[in-house]
């Protein structure tokens, strides 16, 4: 690692473009998340300062199950899906961004972690084309699976090209939500206090835009309820052992109607973590 590699400096040519201090804002940056929305929560209140960032999701925000899709009033997963990407372009458009900032690898929401191979070689795949400088994703702290899946597959991407000696990016994990030591925490990072990071707190016009943005989900306004605060925090991704569990096995996705089992995500970690040799250097 050359002395312009190192994390501090690395976090500080990031802030330097997410707050507008660089030319050509957003221009380096690409923002993989899991569902729509999350885009919005980890970063939203700088989205309109980003107008040539890439926004990729791993999912289509529908899970196959329907119940979320018939609490909202829709018959199909389908339908459920197409009207949570209203939302998201709805949203985008406040921050003056469009459709053509958006990827979406379309994998069913709540089953990320059964694809992570597949993801994995869809972001080296875009990483390759746009090599982008940042990628800002989010932490491996057992806030939802597909979180975590998603963790994995830009960690396991970046690892890959590194091994095959192309351009990676560096990763900037993002704050969602997971369980602390005295209960959940929203918008913080839940361990890992050394690691370099930043806290931003958004100007008054940053912050009402980020809320009209969060408003633009509606059929998500109870589980965007706890993301009201000004301050959007980013730090430089610690090591992780991905075939462990996150957060010292603390994870926030057992208090949700997922059905998703901590043994499902051991197995399908280690299965992926063989498959694409991530052992090797």
């Amino acid at each position: 690692m050359s002395r312009a590699d190192q994390p501090s400096q690395v976090l500080a040519e990031f802030a330097a473009l997410v707050t507008g201090k660089r030319s050509a804002p957003g221009a380096g940056i690409m923002i993989v998340v899991a569902h729509p929305d999350d885009e919005t929560i980890g970063i939203g209140g700088h989205l309109a300062g980003l107008p040539t960032c890439r926004i990729v999701h791993v999912t289509d925000g529908a899970p196959r199950n329907l119940a979320d899709a018939r609490a909202h009033g829709f018959e199909t997963w389908q339908e459920y899906a197409y009207a949570r990407h209203g939302e998201l372009t709805a949203a985008l458009s406040v921050a003056g961004l469009s459709s053509a900032n958006l990827t979406g690898l379309d994998h069913p929401d709540s089953e990320a972690a059964m694809h992570l191979v597949a993801v994995a070689q869809e972001l080296i795949w875009l990483f390759s084309a746009a090599e982008p400088r940042f990628v800002c994703t989010h932490p491996f702290e057992g806030g939802h699976p597909d979180h975590d899946a998603t963790a994995f597959a830009v960690h396991a991407a970046c690892h890959v090209l590194r091994r095959q000696r192309c351009p990676a990016p560096a990763i900037i994990e993002m704050a969602f939500y997971a369980t602390g030591a005295d209960g959940p925490i929203f918008q913080n990072f839940a361990d890992h206090p050394a690691t370099d990071r930043i806290d931003v707190c958004l100007t008054e016009p940053a912050f009402m835009r980020k809320k009209a943005m969060l408003a633009s989900f509606r059929t998500q306004r109870r589980t965007l309820a706890p993301f009201f605060g000004p301050i959007e925090r980013f730090r430089i991704a610690p090591a992780y052992d991905f075939r462990a569990l996150p957060n010292n096995g603390r994870l926030y996705y057992q208090s949700l109607p997922l059905g998703f089992e901590p043994s499902t995500w051991l197995s399908a970690a280690a299965a992926a973590h063989e498959e694409l040799r991530l052992d090797q250097p």
